[in-house]
């Protein structure tokens, strides 16, 4: 069930590259994810081999070290990764993420230094920039920093830091002191070694909890000038250009959840039997499996639309918070079916589907929730 729609062509280096990350993570990242989920331990283990295929720098240019990968082919490599290990797609998604925002944003000597070796685990990176009074509300941050000599001094407390546990580097939206209110938004990144940095694990998580979630406290940590990334004043610019690649990292890796919910339907429903015959040729079944079917094929096409968007050099913000909302939505929907149609069975950890119903969840809130994507919609289509 490939992201990639019939008839489409990337070329062959691409496609054989989608399929070995299909066959790794079916293989080897399957095993580890169901263990990651019951004992709440962490991708990170994983990075080496990551890096070693490349996922690390998906998105960094060739002619800077990475494997400049076009939109449509990342999106189709983060679907594959959900289908196995939805933790380790939102994990390589958020990396490369700052990784994009470094090769925008980054000047030298930080970005020749750093974009040439992102794909490297040491770089490992991390998205730090809401907080316990500011989620879908990035403005009302309260993480300052004041200007010092030679550099910045940050201080606050980031929530729900994806990767924040084993960071090399952490991207961070803070506030300049001493600088007009909506000039005062600039964003930095910081070195995980730095003095001043504590990091306590989110435990308790419904799902992805192979995926790293921490509390980051930045407490005076000084931030090099040469690590402000973008220009002063324009950290919310910085935060929000990434937020078009990010929902659509979010919804592939909802159609891979989606995609392996309907495989598990589809696989028990022609093997359980009920009333002398598979549950398979039960009409209810039936239209669960069909529907599941149908608004997977209809989240793999926004998907693709969107990333089609991006390749083509546009900013669409439709196209995008369409295929956020549409794919994460109806993934809850599919997982839902999914355990129903398993019935008892799909209510314990030994069956898969229990566990993909809670990785779904999260789709529908991180990356902008649904209702967020909403307000996205409404505002672009009425210019209000």
């Amino acid at each position: 069930m490939s992201l990639v729609p019939a008839g489409a062509t990337l070329g062959d280096d691409w496609a054989a590259l989608i399929e070995a990350v299909r066959e790794f993570a079916e293989h080897e990242l399957l095993p580890l994810d169901r263990r990651w989920d019951l004992d709440e331990s962490s991708v990170a283990e994983a990075l080496p081999k990551l890096s070693e295929m490349g996922l690390l720098n998906l998105l960094i240019p060739e002619e800077s070290g990475g494997l400049g990968c076009n939109y449509r082919t990342y999106a189709a490599i983060i679907h594959e990764l959900a289908v196995w290990s939805p933790s380790t797609a939102v994990t390589v998604s958020v990396h490369n993420m700052v990784g994009g925002i470094l090769q925008k944003f980054a000047v030298d000597p930080l970005r020749g230094r750093l974009v040439p070796t992102w794909g490297e685990p040491e770089n490992f990176g991390a998205f730090s920039v809401s907080e316990a009074g500011a989620g879908s509300d990035a403005a009302g941050i309260k993480t300052t920093a004041v200007a010092a000599d030679g550099g910045y001094r940050v201080s606050g407390e980031k929530m729900w830091v994806t990767n924040g546990l084993s960071a090399g580097w952490f991207f961070v939206l803070a506030r300049l002191q001493g600088a007009a209110e909506r000039e005062s938004f600039c964003t930095f990144l910081i070195d995980g070694k730095s003095d001043g940095i504590t990091r306590h694990k989110i435990l308790g998580k419904m799902g992805i909890r192979g995926s790293e979630t921490a509390v980051v406290h930045f407490g005076d940590v000084f931030v090099p000038a040469e690590q402000m990334i973008g220009a002063p004043g324009k950290g919310l610019h910085v935060c929000l250009s990434t937020l078009n690649g990010g929902r659509i990292g979010i919804a592939a890796q909802a159609t891979g959840i989606a995609a392996a919910c309907l495989a598990e339907m589809v696989s028990y429903a022609r093997t359980r039997e009920q009333f002398g015959q598979t549950i398979g040729k039960f009409q209810a079944i039936g239209n669960m499996i069909a529907d599941s079917a149908v608004e997977l094929e209809a989240s793999k096409c926004l998907v693709w639309r969107a990333a089609l968007r991006v390749d083509a050099g546009e900013t669409n913000r439709t196209a995008a918070s369409m295929a956020k909302l549409y794919a994460s939505e109806a993934a809850n929907r599919i997982a839902y079916r999914a355990v129903q149609v398993h019935g008892g069975t799909g209510y314990v950890r030994e069956c898969r589907v229990e566990q993909l119903y809670r990785d779904a969840r999260i789709t529908s809130i991180y990356e902008g929730t649904s209702e967020i994507q909403r307000v996205v919609l409404a505002r672009e289509l009425t210019g209000s």
